[in-house]
């Protein structure tokens, strides 16, 4: 059983953890300036990121079902410090691009916190206990960008990454001093973990549709993240960095709603959470087409947005923590390697949106993907499996 001592220590290393991928966002603009190329083209670095953080979920995350997990999260905690000293050095675009890759592969260790924490949760605790850990998660994302901005303007863009390393460090200690061990419940070898990933996908329907949901979820938040970086840097607003960071805060309303969302989830028919976070999705959108020069407006839809996100997300990993309990990190593995495609999907699809046609033209591809989740939705409500 875990204490709740253990859960708040799991949220702080998990937002602290997470926030990596998300440094690099608010910095686009004075990484164009420094390595003299387009917005448009630096902005490739919050997807690439996401890509890295993908491969490291579908290769990395499933060793949890057969290593130790507290010796796999200080050594995947390490590589990411030498990632984020990597970015901080880099001396051309090409090498951030690869240390940005690096930074998300080894920017799992969340993932293997949240099975462990499911693992050792009865289950009437289990859906507050992984509410609690995301919350953790979304401050993480959030803050992350705000202290990115402020600390970019200030001091850099490199001495944010030198940040993230030292932060990286003093969790490393943490852990290594407070995380509790967990044994492995997979015997088999490599290739006998990864295959038996695959019969999940075909036997658990519930696990195929979290995924494919949580997939257009996530290309709806990073494509907004993603793109309203340039909205604002733009007229008729032309923030700085730390300006656009600050509106990471705006959007920690979110996770507020996590562990009430974690709680409901673990009762009832969790699955009608989904209409809530789809009905959120298509309000913010909404918000977004009318923001115009109205900073309370987009605020709003920032919230709103954030909202959504944990409606979604939280109920669907809830869902699978449910289905194969020894086999946790494998299905875990299976849906946020998905999320996270869907993620820098978004991103690379927000910044073409961007391209051809603007914030408007961004406004109605996140409604059209709201939509598509609607349809996935009822199409399995129909099914009886």
């Amino acid at each position: 059983m875990l204490k709740r001592a253990d859960i708040l220590l799991m949220a702080f290393c998990t937002g602290l953890i997470v926030a990596n991928i998300y440094y690099c966002q608010p910095l686009v603009i004075l990484i164009a300036k420094d390595f003299k190329i387009s917005e448009s083209y630096a902005g490739h670095i919050t997807y690439l990121t996401q890509i890295g953080y993908a491969v490291g979920l579908f290769l990395l995350v499933p060793l949890g079902d057969m290593l130790e997990r507290k010796k796999q999260i200080l050594t995947t905690t390490a590589i990411a410090i030498v990632s984020l000293l990597l970015a901080a050095i880099s001396k051309n675009f090409i090498l951030l691009q690869i240390a940005s890759v690096f930074i998300g592969v080894t920017s799992i260790v969340p993932q293997l916190i949240l099975p462990l924490a499911a693992n050792l949760s009865n289950d009437e605790e289990r859906g507050k206990n992984i509410g609690i850990i995301m919350s953790g998660l979304l401050v993480g994302i959030l803050g992350s960008r705000a202290i990115s901005g402020t600390v970019g303007d200030l001091l850099g863009w490199r001495a944010v990454f030198f940040m993230a390393a030292i932060l990286c460090g003093l969790l490393m200690f943490l852990m290594a001093k407070r995380f509790p061990q967990s044994l492995p419940t997979f015997k088999g070898n490599y290739k006998a973990l990864m295959h038996s990933m695959f019969g999940y996908i075909k036997t658990q329907p519930v696990l195929r549709e979290t995924s494919i949901i949580n997939f257009f979820a996530f290309a709806i938040i990073m494509a907004f993240w993603t793109t309203m970086v340039l909205f604002l840097a733009n007229e008729p607003f032309k923030f700085q960095a730390y300006q656009i960071g600050l509106f990471g805060i705006a959007g920690a309303a979110g996770a507020l709603a996590a562990p009430l969302v974690g709680k409901i989830s673990g009762k009832g028919n969790p699955r009608k959470n989904l209409k809530i976070g789809f009905a959120l999705q298509l309000a913010s959108a909404l918000l977004f087409y009318f923001t115009g020069s109205n900073l309370f407006v987009f605020i709003l839809g920032v919230i709103l947005i954030d909202i959504a996100q944990q409606a979604i997300h939280v109920t669907n990993q809830t869902r699978i923590y449910t289905l194969v309990p020894e086999a946790r990190n494998r299905l875990n593995t299976i849906f946020m390697s998905v999320s996270f495609i869907g993620a820098s999907c978004g991103s690379a699809l927000g910044l073409w949106l961007w391209d051809k046609g603007g914030w408007a033209l961004f406004c109605y591809g996140i409604t059209g993907i709201v939509f598509i989740n609607m349809l996935i939705y009822k199409f399995y409500g129909s099914k009886k499996f």
